[in-house]
């Protein structure tokens, strides 16, 4: 039998995974362990670029595991935590790229209660990543998704789509209105080290579901200063039945360089034999820069609840730029 290092976060989180998984019942406690795998093989030209084949990891959903737990403390309170990774299912290779942090899609612990929300510490997704991902046909698409390449790989939201050093509270429902407050505290030594905020007030009741989000970002990354912005989403989706319109805009302000964005996105999601049919337009207005307009179609179909094949085509255009496209074909599997 081989050994394991004890140095590996991966290899001690499994194994106390596992262990709880064990004391779960006594403790009336529960640890899940779970995750997703998203494989492609895609033609794809960048904007201004060279068409090349490729085979990625996670263009349809960035590929992750994770271990999550909870336990009941009586009377409503729970205590509950959560440390996700991210990883390159195509080489094996940890995190979303090079330097990446092990437990970088989330690493938290808090505490929740049916009637008063739920309160988290650590690093969080931002509310502004969940609601953008949340109202579009692509879902968090980072290779295909207009919303999700406009706001956070287009060189206008900084920051991350999760916060280091964060606090994220989430109210309960209240006839189908939530609210959330996140902050991330300032820990750099950096004069231009500062502290983000956010924002979020939704509501989803029967087809119709609507979100507005706010978020204020002056924290610096891990190893560099970050500019600072300021970005106000709208969103609207109405589920018809033979099919669920999605309708977002938002703006983007950009204190450090003095430029603005709007981003304005529509899509639409049409079942269809075992899967959907899917369609997503985005466009960004920019005020010193180039705009960009990206629009993506594709189909998923469903082979169980767990695994998805997909096929999708995106032309991606920025002024001054020759277009840009991609095929693709992938694999999604969630366990």
């Amino acid at each position: 039998m081989s050994k394991l290092s004890p140095k590996s976060p991966v290899q001690l989180a499994v194994a106390a995974a596992l262990s709880l998984t064990t004391l779960g019942a006594a403790a009336q406690s529960s640890v899940n362990v779970y995750g997703l795998i998203d494989l492609s093989v895609a033609n794809a030209k960048a904007p201004g670029g060279e068409s090349k084949t490729t085979m990625d990891s996670g263009k349809m959903t960035t590929s992750y595991y994770g271990f999550g737990g909870k336990e009941d403390l009586g009377g409503g309170l729970a205590a509950q935590f959560r440390i996700e990774g991210f990883f390159q299912a195509d080489t094996g290779t940890e995190g979303r790229f090079t330097g990446d942090a092990t437990w970088a899609r989330t690493s938290s612990v808090g505490l929740s209660h049916a009637n008063y929300g739920s309160l988290n510490f650590g690093r969080n997704s931002t509310q502004l990543f969940i609601s953008t991902l949340s109202f579009n046909a692509l879902g968090d698409s980072f290779g295909y998704s207009p919303s999700i390449r406009h706001y956070f790989t287009s060189n206008t939201v900084s920051g991350d789509t999760g916060w280091n050093d964060s606090i994220f509270y989430s109210s309960p429902s209240f006839g189908g209105f939530r609210f959330g407050v996140a902050t991330a505290l300032e820990t750099g030594s950096a004069s231009t080290d500062g502290e983000n905020w956010g924002l979020n007030l939704s509501y989803a009741s029967g087809p119709l579901s609507a979100a507005l989000v706010y978020q204020d970002v002056k924290k610096d990354g891990a190893t560099a200063a970050v500019d600072n912005t300021t970005t106000t989403q709208l969103n609207g989706a109405y589920d018809f039945g033979v099919a669920k319109a999605y309708l977002q805009y938002g703006t983007v302000e950009n204190d450090t360089t003095g430029n603005e964005f709007d981003i304005v996105g529509a899509g639409v999601r049409v079942p269809f034999g075992a899967g959907a049919a899917v369609a997503q337009y985005g466009q960004i207005d920019a005020k010193n820069t180039a705009d960009r307009k990206t629009f993506t179609a594709g189909y998923i179909h469903a082979l169980s609840k767990r695994s998805e094949l997909y096929a999708v085509y995106m032309k991606d255009k920025v002024d001054g730029l020759s277009s840009g496209r991609a095929y693709a074909v992938g694999v999604r599997h969630k366990f």
